[in-house]
């Protein structure tokens, strides 16, 4: 590893990564994936700010609301006669949509983007999505965020005795030269925000994103995220071996996949301030996680760079409600062999039974881009996972979403390329008693070609689908209940 310190600003020189969302890719962009080098996603500006490397708890801000920033453009909220919802904010690229529900209360957050600014939005329905508010602003600095359609801002419900469920917001904003996790509440069923706050352990020097959150019965909010502070190190470790040695010091060779991936951590910390901690090395530094709570039990799912640089998903469990956390487990030997990463994660759910289901994508081959497909496990003990099922799709498929259904299914969605254009993709599996997972069609609330980036939430009356909806040059979010 010391050899790869040492080489890490050569590699940062030459391939820094431009700060470019997804949704600006989104109209150009039909490949169903995003080919990103491991030399590239490493390269995050590693400047140091004085900061200590270290975790520091933070309490759970104020949800007192603050007032709605004074630059908050128009935002919409209309129905269509097809039963679609279609909320943007005017003038800008709307994506990156996420969806929470609580009893009749949907919350739907997404980012809205200019050429130079990006801010979350979020809207809410008390009628169990039938009609929505005007969308409002959760971010309290204009134009600090940077999402993409792989790290969303990320949307919670806290329930509350006799009243409106807590609104809790987190996503991914610039920090300097470094990039932080932040949190908003809302008490007053989306009105207001409360001012952004970091999530605690996420200030740290250097990169981090893609992260997840999930609730639980008590109302605490976990948080898993993906993070390069370990970068930091390696560049002052490269600095202090220069310093010595020089010009004289000797080049590095690229060095060993794993290795490298070695630098990027997993992080789980809950927002009431009991800390953040790694719960892994080596994971793929682009790719979304997945976050679920289920009574004591955490469960979280990713992709993880195992050794021989396979990307395959790695699985734990804690049940302890986060306190302690299993071993990494495979959640199936795929073994993906490819030295880059291909910003397209998992998601787990899990079923009355407590019966843990993921599905992510690889290709069909184990080897080409080209053939990414989706696969669906499912593990009874939530420990070891059963053999893998092909998601039956269209086309090359990206960026699932799962969540259980009223009717004991599993709702899966997709978004796919399909005659050159992308769509969504939507299913729904059952599991018999004998493992064996079954799929049904499930008629899409939008066949429009342009159509990516599927959210799903459980809902009472079904499944709420959330999805980016192509408008010429731009982009807004549509919003439909699965019956």
């Amino acid at each position: 590893m010391a050899g790869f310190q040492s080489y890490l600003p050569r590699v940062l020189k030459r391939m820094r990564l431009q700060e470019t969302s997804d949704e600006q890719q989104a109209m150009s962009d039909t490949r169903g994936w995003r080919t990103v080098a491991l030399w590239a996603f490493i390269s995050v500006p590693l400047a140091h700010s004085g900061a200590q490397n270290t975790v520091t708890p933070s309490a759970t801000p104020s949800a007192t609301p603050s007032a709605t920033p004074s630059a908050t453009p128009s935002a919409t909220a209309r129905a269509t006669t097809s039963g679609v919802t279609v909320l943007s904010v005017d003038g800008r690229t709307n994506a990156n949509p996420t969806v929470a529900v609580a009893g009749n209360v949907v919350a739907v957050v997404w980012s809205a983007a200019t050429t130079s600014s990006m801010d979350i939005f979020a809207a809410v329905s008390t009628d169990g999505g039938t009609t929505f508010g005007t969308p409002v602003q959760v971010n309290s600095v204009v134009g600090e965020a940077r999402v993409s359609g792989e790290e969303p801002p990320r949307v919670a419900m806290v329930p509350r005795k006799g009243g409106t469920p807590e609104i809790v917001v987190v996503w991914k904003a610039k920090a300097g030269p470094n990039f932080k996790l932040l949190q908003a509440r809302s008490v007053d069923g989306g009105h207001r925000f409360s001012p952004s706050s970091p999530v605690p352990g996420s200030a740290a020097e250097g990169a981090r994103g893609w992260q997840s959150i999930a609730v639980d019965a008590r109302g605490r909010v976990s948080v898993l995220w993906l993070d390069h502070r370990g970068t930091v190190a390696a560049d002052s470790a490269h600095k202090h071996a220069m310093a010595i040695a020089g010009p004289a010091a000797p080049p590095m060779p690229r060095g060993d996949p794993t290795e490298r991936a070695g630098l990027s951590e997993l992080y789980f910390a809950t927002l009431d301030g009991t800390g953040a901690r790694s719960l892994a090395k080596s994971v793929c530094y682009c790719c979304k996680t997945s976050l679920v709570v289920s009574g004591a039990n955490v469960y979280a799912v990713w992709r993880h760079v195992f050794p021989g640089g396979y990307r395959d998903m790695g699985y734990t469990i804690s049940r302890d409600r986060g306190k302690t956390f299993a071993p990494l487990t495979r959640v199936s030997e795929d073994l993906w062999k490819f030295d880059g990463c291909p910003d397209n994660g998992p998601s787990i759910a899990v079923d009355p039974s407590q019966r843990a289901h993921v599905v992510w994508p690889t290709p069909a081959d184990g080897k080409t881009m080209s053939d990414m497909a989706l696969f669906y496990a499912v593990s009874r003990d939530g420990s070891t996972f059963g053999p893998r099922t092909r998601v039956p799709s269209q086309g090359p498929a990206s960026h699932p979403q799962i969540v259980p259904s009223t009717d004991g299914s599993m709702v899966v969605a997709w978004d796919e390329i399909v005659d050159g254009a992308r769509r969504l993709g939507m299913t729904r599996a059952r599991v018999a008693p004998s493992g064996a997972v079954t799929f049904e069609a499930v008629a899409l609330p939008e066949n429009t070609p342009g159509a990516w980036y599927p959210a799903l939430a459980a809902s009472p009356r079904g499944v709420v689908a959330t999805w980016v909806r192509p408008m010429g040059k731009s982009s807004t979010i549509g919003v439909a209940t699965l019956r």
